[in-house]
């Protein structure tokens, strides 16, 4: 048995949730992933997986064996990476993992990175606020760009790195386009913009709960009429349909070149959340993370982060 090809195989059985996408995931035929998940609890003897008619979870004892896989893992990517790289070129792949508003800035970040370190090979993923704490906790992503003031959550050991504020728009259709793109309009309340019929993300998502939030504060609580986990579908509800949607400035400033559009900062409240990098603290980082960290706190980024997200001013 191949140890670490067979905690592999664990890892993206408890990803995917169910045998035949994990093996294919593996490259690997769903027998032999099935043989070599048996081989492992032979190993250890105690029933890993939960077996029903489809994947059932995982068993108490699965699950210790599951963060010890994904320690040893990242352990075996960390040598793999300290052995390839030379001194000042770092090498190996990186899991950058955002939520859905940052993800603009995150695509930037990434490219920047690969730029500067072309033996860095990226991946960057759109995931809610729980699924980064989840992963940063587990070490499936190395960095993740999401709402700091979630770090004091009970069991989290994560250390930030600030990189900008997130200003709130009403994104609407503009009367008459603008030649030059996008345009920031005048400010609106959050009060009058409950008026309008809006898309908004979906309730599970953080910036939801952000949104709600200013509405609620300004005594005009909203009901969606379209509700979605795509930044996409917000963006273009707006240009294609009769609705107006609620987007920080990342978001704002990617959809820049739509001249049928106008952004309004919107306005009593002032609502403003903290945006940063984020890594597990109590992991010893990779060769590509700490180049990545190093890229995070670069005087140069954090004025091209500034000038497409916040107030979109600069």
């Amino acid at each position: 048995m191949n140890l670490l090809s067979s905690l592999k195989y664990l890892v993206a059985l408890h990803e995917h949730k169910h045998f035949g996408r994990a093996a294919q995931a593996c490259h690997i035929t769903q027998p032999a992933l099935s043989n070599a998940l048996r081989a492992l609890e032979s190993e250890f003897n105690v029933v890993i997986v939960k077996r029903d008619r489809t994947y059932a979870g995982l068993t108490p004892e699965g699950e210790r064996v599951l963060a010890t896989a994904h320690f040893m893992l990242h352990e075996h990517a960390l040598l793999q990476q300290e052995l390839s790289s030379e001194t000042n070129l770092p090498r190996g792949a990186m899991r950058i993992g955002a939520v859905p508003t940052a993800m603009p800035i995150a695509a930037r970040f990434a490219a920047m990175l690969q730029a500067r370190h072309p033996g860095i090979l990226p991946s960057v993923l759109s995931l809610s606020s729980a699924d980064l704490e989840k992963g940063l906790g587990d070490l499936s992503i190395d960095l993740a760009l999401g709402y700091t003031d979630r770090m004091d959550l009970p069991g989290a050991r994560l250390t930030a790195w600030p990189q900008y504020t997130e200003h709130y728009f009403l994104l609407r259709k503009a009367v008459t386009p603008h030649p030059d793109g996008l345009q920031i309009g005048p400010k609106i309340h959050w009060k009058d913009a409950a008026r309008l019929p809006l898309c908004l993300l979906t309730p599970d998502m953080h910036n939801r709960t952000i949104v709600d939030a200013a509405f609620t504060t300004a005594g005009a609580p909203v009901k969606p009429a379209i509700q979605t986990n795509s930044i996409l579908t917000m963006a273009l509800s707006v240009v294609a349909g009769n609705v107006c949607s609620i987007m920080p400035g990342a978001l704002v400033g990617a959809v820049r070149g739509y001249r049928e559009l106008e952004a309004l900062p919107l306005v009593s409240p002032d609502v403003r959340t903290s945006i940063g990098f984020m890594s597990h603290s109590a992991v010893r980082p990779s060769r590509a993370l700490e180049s990545a960290l190093t890229l995070a706190q670069d005087s140069a980024w954090l004025r091209h982060a500034a000038a497409h997200s916040g107030l979109l001013t600069i």
